[in-house]
């Protein structure tokens, strides 16, 4: 690995492991995607190739550079395939045991012993993750935004095990061949980002449960009396509302402080699966 990693895996297809393939494929790096079973190979492709298209549409990428990059990735519904991976962007849902078990996994799947394993984890603890493998010094914290292909930020979490020829690594990979501005984080709750946002966010929420101000004129006060190019409700939306919650409870969990609570308005969209734009409904309706 000392040219840096061009075998990448990335497990997980939804919209931010999509994106992760997208940006490596498109650096020109071998990309083998896992997803969660067979049925779910024919989506993950469709996602990624439709993402390539609208770049071509839209003159970002000529059809040419959409099309080769779109052979470089390949789909999988077997961890065993990566076992020639370098390095692995891990990318499922935002839960601590689902991320451990596929980190444990993986950990017996990979030859290569310097192969790195990176989380795509916003909010959850990378030490944790880390010692559910062998190579706890081999794993690090990649916080992507979405849309991955879009934001250039990409928040880096080294945990007290990681070691610095891990991030000096994850970093080239990252700053190079990948393009993206780095920042680093300690490891705790949130990192950087979403330590601020979420209470933002979940302020926004609690003026709406209250009765306070709806959702548009919230939105309209941000977006064009403090110049955010989203307000804090359609942002809810964008992330999902199942999402926001899940981080938001490890946040409330390690802090105990009570911004990080989540509002009971939110929690029962959650279990009503009003979860914004995956959904078709949230704060906002979505028409397909």
């Amino acid at each position: 690995m000392n040219d840096g990693p061009s075998r990448i895996g990335v497990v997980g297809c939804g919209l931010m492991g999509a994106g992760i393939a997208e940006i490596c494929a498109r650096a020109g790096l071998d990309v083998l995607v896992a997803v969660s079973g067979p049925s779910s190979v024919d989506r993950a492709r469709r996602r990624v190739a439709d993402s390539l298209s609208r770049l071509a549409d839209k003159g970002k990428i000529d059809r040419e550079e959409a099309d080769a990059a779109a052979r470089r990735i390949r789909i999988t519904s077997a961890l065993e395939d990566f076992a020639d991976r370098e390095f692995v962007f891990e990318s499922v849902t935002e839960n601590e045991t689902t991320k451990a078990e596929v980190f444990t996994a993986l950990d017996g799947v990979l030859r290569d012993s310097d192969a790195i394993l990176a989380t795509n984890t916003s909010s959850l603890p990378i030490v944790r993750l880390a010692k559910a493998t062998r190579r706890p010094e081999r794993v690090i914290g990649t916080h992507f935004f979405n849309p991955v292909p879009v934001l250039p930020l990409v928040e880096v979490t080294a945990s007290l095990l990681t070691s610095e020829e891990t991030l000096h690594t994850t970093e080239a990979l990252l700053t190079g061949p990948l393009g993206k501005q780095v920042i680093r984080s300690r490891d705790r709750a949130g990192f950087i980002v979403n330590a601020l946002l979420v209470p933002y966010l979940l302020s926004a929420v609690r003026m709406v449960e209250s009765g306070h101000a709806t959702a548009e004129e919230i939105d309209t006060g941000m977006t064009l009396g403090c110049a955010h190019p989203i307000g804090p409700l359609r942002l809810i939306d964008l992330i999902g509302v199942d999402t926001l919650t899940q981080v938001a409870s490890g946040l409330y969990e390690e802090y105990r402080d009570p911004v990080y609570s989540v509002p009971p308005l939110l929690a029962r969209m959650a279990d009503g699966g009003l979860l914004g734009r995956k959904s078709g409904q949230g704060f906002y309706a979505y028409p397909s």
